[in-house]
């Protein structure tokens, strides 16, 4: 990897650490089919919660950081 790409990653690292910071749960909805009785169809809604920790955030950028550094160093 050459050392412009590593710094492109880097900033990828640092941009979604920082996302992961502000936006503290990522919530989606599930839609699933619960029965099928002739022309009748029933469906049922979930929604979903995933959390993001805030420590995966930090060392994310962290990481970018550090690797931002380092592709700069060896240019």
């Amino acid at each position: 990897m050459r050392n412009g790409n590593l710094t492109w990653v880097g900033v990828l690292l640092v941009m979604l650490g920082i996302a992961g910071l502000v936006i503290a749960n990522v919530t989606f909805t599930e839609k699933k089919t619960v029965a099928n009785i002739g022309p009748l169809e029933l469906r049922s809604e979930e929604q979903h919660r995933v959390p993001i920790p805030t420590i995966a955030g930090i060392v994310a950028v962290i990481a970018g950081l550090c690797i931002i550094v380092v592709s700069r160093r060896a240019a």
